[in-house]
């Protein structure tokens, strides 16, 4: 049974107000896990924070890592909200937070998570690492690690894949239909930062970047088809036909 880990990004709860959490957006991402997930994979989510904060940028004057520390509990607000969503969608799930909050959520605790996903529960992740100075891609990667998954999902909204430009402002960006880890890092793709890249390349743990709105895309990923960008250690870089 293969096991991966999504990771979403805050502003795909936000829907077009681009703040907050926008109930209707975030009942249609629910609905595309939910049509998703099957009998043969188990899944990890990982969503960040940044439809409500983004550490330093909104920090101003305040101190760097109590920034980040809002930022993380901007990440808890996310999860539980999809939390929610999922569940009227009629998908079991537990949220873990590496930040202390049991009224709300479980704490991250690595043998728990893997229970709960064993027993076909969707696990979010939520909190970051729990330290500052961290983003939610690391967090990801890291979490990815944990549990042993067999690839990471970067969720993007209309965008399919890694290009060699910005295709919303460059018409004539090639797309990557796989990609190497050094070459990810060598050529300042904006995939992922440089600490989750060095993570999973040290752990040869492969990635997909890839539309997540795209009609059956997450299916089609979830049943092991290719979709998107392939990131991997052992990749041969190389553009989409």
């Amino acid at each position: 049974m293969r096991r991966l880990l999504l990771k979403l990004s805050g502003e795909f709860l936000a829907g077009e107000n681009g703040f907050g959490v926008a109930p209707e957006a975030t009942a249609s991402l629910a609905r595309e896990i939910g049509a998703a997930i099957g009998d043969d994979a188990q899944l990890a989510l990982v969503v960040g924070g940044g439809n409500f904060w983004r550490g330093a940028r909104n920090g101003g004057d305040m101190d760097p890592a109590t920034a980040d520390y809002v930022g993380m509990l901007g990440t808890v607000m996310n999860a539980i909200a999809l939390q929610d969503a999922l569940e009227r969608a009629g998908v079991v799930t537990r949220v873990q937070t590496a930040i202390g909050m049991q009224a709300v959520a479980e704490p991250y605790i690595r043998r728990r998570a893997l229970r709960h996903l064993e027993k076909g529960r969707v696990v979010i992740f939520a909190g970051g690492t729990g330290n500052p100075f961290f983003t939610t891609d690391t967090a990801a990667a890291l979490r990815a690690l944990e549990i042993d998954a067999d690839m990471v999902l970067m969720a993007k909204n209309k965008v399919d894949g890694v290009y060699d430009a910005d295709p919303r402002t460059h018409p004539e960006a090639r797309k990557f239909a796989e990609l190497s880890y050094m070459d990810v890092l060598s050529m300042g793709l904006a995939v992922m930062d440089a600490t989750a890249i060095s993570l999973c390349m040290g752990r040869e743990l492969p990635m997909t970047v890839f539309d997540i709105f795209a009609q059956g895309n997450l299916r089609r990923l979830i049943a092991g088809e290719h979709v998107g960008t392939r990131i991997a250690t052992d990749a041969r870089t190389r553009f989409a036909d």
